[in-house]
C-alpha cells in the first residue's frame, strides 16, 4: 500500500532520486555496520565520493568547456562589437549564424556550462531529503527507534503527547490522515518515528518523566542513534543553529565552536573551489575593445556570484541539518582535489589539436547539408559589408548576385532548421520568410 512509504519524499522527480540515494546510503551503511563502524557521517563522506567519482565525466566535460570558452570569448566578443546596434533581420541572422559558427569550431554548446549544475541540484535536493529523514531510507536506523515506538503508542495519550513537540507541526497532516486515525500499524510507527526523529534532547527526556516505564527503552534508543549521529562530538541530524541554541544554553562554548566550524568549513572550502577552477581574465576582457556592454554585464555578475557563494553556502551549511554541511564541506573538498587533477590532465590536451577537429566536423556538417565552407565564408564577408554599409556589385570572391543569393538561402536553412521555438534565430528566420513571402508579391 502506499501509505507504507509515507515517510519516504513522494514527489514525482525528488521522489525517485531521493529513493536511488537512499539505496546508495543504505548500502554504505550496511557496509559499516558490518566492519563494526555503523556511522552516518561517515556514511556520507563516503557517500560523497561514490558520487563525484559517478560524475566525474561531466566534471571533466565542464572543465574542457571552461578552457575553450577562454580561448573562444574573443572571437564571439568580436562578432558582436560587429553587429552592434544592428537590429535588422540581415544583422541578427548574420550575427546569429558566425556565433553558431564559433561554437561548432569549438565544439561547445551555449549550455555546456549549466547540465553539471542541472543534474547536481535535483542530487543535492533529493540528498536533503535522505539526511533529514534518515530512518525512512536507511532500515538499520529506523529499527533503533524500536521497542520504543511500539511501547509508546501502547501508551494513553501518547499521540497528543508527541504532537506537543516543537517539531511535529511538521506531520500534522500525518496525524489527521485516516491511516492514522484508523490504526494502520505501520502508518502510526512511521509517524511517530518522524516525530521523534526531529525530538530535541530535551523532548527526549521528556519522554521519560512522562512515561517512567520507558525510561529503559528511551535510553536504548538514544544510545543507539547516539553512536550513529555522533560525528566528532556533533549530532549531525541537527542543524548547527539548533546545536548553538542548545549548547549555549546549556553553557558548552565548546559545543558552539564545533556546531560554527561546519559552516565556517564549508565557506572556505567553497572560496577554494571557486579559485581552483578555470577563471577567465576580467581584466584583459575589460580592455578589449570588442568587448560589449552585455558581455562586461556578464562578467560582472559572475564575479559577484563568485564573491556570495561562500556567504550563501555558510548560511545553508548553518540552518539546514549538520549531515547537509558535512556533505557540502566533503564535496567541495572532493571537488578541489578533482580540479587540481582534471586541470593537470587538460593542460596536457592540445586545445589547437582538438578546435582543429571540431572545424573538420563542422564542415562536414555544414557539407553535408549542402553548404560549402566557400559559401559560408562569402556570405559572412557578404554581410559584413552590408553591416557596415558598403556597396555590394559582385564580391571580392567574385560570386554574381545570385550565388550570393543560394549561399544565403543554403547557410539560413542549416543554421535556422534546429532552431528552438522562440529563439532570435526562429524569429529571424519567420521575418526573413514574411519579406521574401511579400516581396514575391
Amino acid at each position: 500500500m502506499s501509505y507504507m512509504l509515507l515517510t519516504q519524499d513522494s514527489g514525482k522527480i525528488l521522489g525517485p532520486i531521493s529513493k536511488i540515494l537512499g539505496y546508495i546510503m543504505e548500502g554504505i551503511f550496511y557496509m559499516l555496520d558490518k566492519v563494526g563502524i555503523p556511522n552516518i557521517g561517515l556514511a556520507i563522506i563516503l557517500f560523497t565520493i561514490v558520487m563525484y567519482l559517478i560524475m566525474m565525466p561531466l566534471t571533466i566535460k565542464q572543465q574542457k568547456f571552461s578552457k575553450l570558452s577562454a580561448k573562444m570569448n574573443p572571437e564571439l566578443q568580436a562578432v558582436q562589437a560587429k553587429y552592434k546596434g544592428k537590429n535588422d533581420n540581415d544583422s541578427m541572422m548574420a550575427m546569429n549564424m558566425e556565433t553558431k559558427a564559433i561554437y561548432a569550431k569549438y565544439g561547445v554548446s551555449p549550455t555546456g556550462s549549466c547540465v553539471q549544475l542541472l543534474i547536481q541540484m535535483p542530487v543535492l535536493f533529493a540528498l536533503y531529503r535522505v539526511i533529514s529523514n534518515m530512518p525512512a531510507y536507511v532500515s538499520k536506523i529506523k529499527e533503533a527507534f524500536f521497542p520504543l515506538v511500539d511501547n509508546l503508542i501502547a501508551q494513553a495519550g501518547s499521540s497528543e503527547f508527541v504532537q506537543s513537540f516543537s517539531q511535529a507541526g511538521m506531520f500534522a497532516k500525518q496525524f489527521e490522515n485516516e491511516a492514522f486515525t484508523g490504526g494502520v500499524t505501520s502508518y502510526i510507527q512511521n509517524t511517530f518515528i518522524d516525530v521523534l526523529n526531529k525530538a530535541s534532547s530535551a523532548e527526549w527526556l521528556s519522554i521519560t518523566d512522562k512515561f517512567p516505564s520507558l525510561a529503559s527503552d528511551v535510553e536504548h534508543t538514544l544510545g543507539l542513534l547516539d553512536q550513529y549521529n555522533n560525528f566528532l562530538g556533533l549530532n549531525i541530524a541537527n542543524s548547527p543553529s539548533f546545536i548553538v541554541k542548545e549548547a549555549w544554553a546549556s553553557k558548552s562554548f565548546l559545543m558552539v565552536l564545533a556546531a560554527l566550524s561546519i559552516p565556517v568549513l564549508s565557506a572556505v572550502t567553497q572560496w577554494i573551489n571557486i579559485k581552483l577552477m578555470p577563471q577567465q581574465s576580467t581584466e584583459q576582457d575589460g580592455k578589449n575593445k570588442n568587448a560589449n556592454d552585455q558581455q562586461n554585464a556578464m562578467m560582472q555578475s559572475m564575479k559577484t556570484m563568485n564573491m556570495f557563494m561562500p556567504i550563501m553556502s555558510a548560511f545553508f551549511c548553518y540552518t539546514l541539518p549538520a549531515g547537509m554541511g558535512l556533505y557540502w564541506v566533503a564535496g567541495a573538498v572532493v571537488r578541489s582535489i578533482q580540479q587540481v587533477v582534471i586541470n593537470k590532465h587538460i593542460d596536457k590536451i592540445d586545445l589547437d589539436e582538438v578546435i582543429k577537429k571540431n572545424e573538420e566536423k563542422a564542415k562536414k556538417k555544414m557539407e553535408k547539408a549542402g553548404v560549402r565552407a566557400e559559401q559560408m565564408a562569402s556570405y559572412a564577408n557578404m554581410n559584413t559589408k552590408k553591416v557596415n554599409s558598403v556597396s555590394t556589385g559582385q564580391s571580392t570572391s567574385g560570386m554574381t548576385p545570385k550565388e550570393k543569393e543560394e549561399a544565403v538561402r543554403k547557410s539560413t536553412e542549416y543554421y535556422s532548421r534546429n532552431a528552438k521555438p522562440g529563439s532570435m534565430m526562429s524569429k529571424a528566420t519567420m521575418v526573413r520568410q514574411y519579406n521574401e513571402k511579400n516581396n514575391k508579391k
